[in-house]
């Protein structure tokens, strides 16, 4: 017999947020021209053309990281970029104008905000009035923990969440089972006990069955749906698929 689900751990990313075509390009061109702005006026200027090449590379070593499934915080992203981008400017940056840069860069998706389930808000509210407890596991990417607080929270969601685990914070990354364990024994529930919702079949259904919860996937960009126990098209369906892991 299923053991009685005690937490449900949801995704950011492609579950309760979704990000426009062309965002990243537009994330990108943002945070570099906010760098060149920031380091001219302070002295230590870097052309584009450099800060470009910069962003490429350290992209290249974030993927090669993330492969492995462990992860950093932005600070380390933006002084892998600087140091691609020009060592000796690198060397002269000292700790307010880091700060600043760093700010720049984990900071688009709060001007141009992605867009929210718009049934998230009533499924996570029918599932907290059941008793549920609640918690975000969500890789991160290029925009920090931090930020993802702050855009649950303006849409009224944050509230909701007993824990939310970040990728960039912890140091490890879905699909390594290790960042589902961890929520879980912040919940203190024990993985029998849990559910996680996610979209994608690697990181959130396989990564979650290796941590040996139960796994909801949604489908809502046409992922292909894989080894979850129930499969819905969005949040709004969460609630009943839910109920019925709780028949068995």
């Amino acid at each position: 017999m299923s053991v009685g689900i005690q937490a449900i751990t949801v995704d950011f990313w492609g579950t309760l947020f979704f990000d426009g075509p062309r965002s990243d390009d537009r994330y990108r061109r943002q945070r570099l021209a906010e760098f060149e702005t920031i380091l001219a006026g302070a002295g230590l200027p870097i052309s584009r053309a450099a800060l470009e090449r910069g962003y490429e590379a350290s992209g290249a070593w974030l993927a090669r990281l993330w492969s492995a499934h462990r992860d950093v915080p932005v600070e380390e992203h933006v002084r892998a970029l600087l140091a691609a981008a020009d060592p000796k400017v690198a060397a002269r940056v000292d700790a307010p104008l880091l700060a600043a840069l760093v700010d720049a860069y984990a900071r688009p998706a709060l001007l141009v905000p992605p867009t929210v389930d718009p049934a998230a808000p009533r499924a996570l509210e029918a599932l907290a009035a059941r008793g549920y407890r609640l918690a975000v596991v969500s890789n991160t990417m290029r925009t920090p923990g931090r930020v993802l607080r702050t855009l649950l929270a303006r849409q009224g969601l944050l509230a909701r969440f007993a824990h939310t685990t970040f990728s960039d914070e912890v140091g490890v990354r879905k699909p390594d089972p290790a960042i589902f364990r961890q929520t879980l024994a912040a919940l203190g529930v024990e993985p029998a006990a849990a559910v996680h919702v996610g979209d994608d079949p690697v990181l959130d259904v396989a990564g979650a069955r290796a941590a040996g919860l139960r796994v909801v996937q949604v489908t809502a960009r046409g992922e292909p749906a894989t080894g979850a126990d129930v499969t819905i098209a969005s949040l709004e369906g969460l609630p009943e698929a839910i109920a019925t892991l709780e028949r068995g």
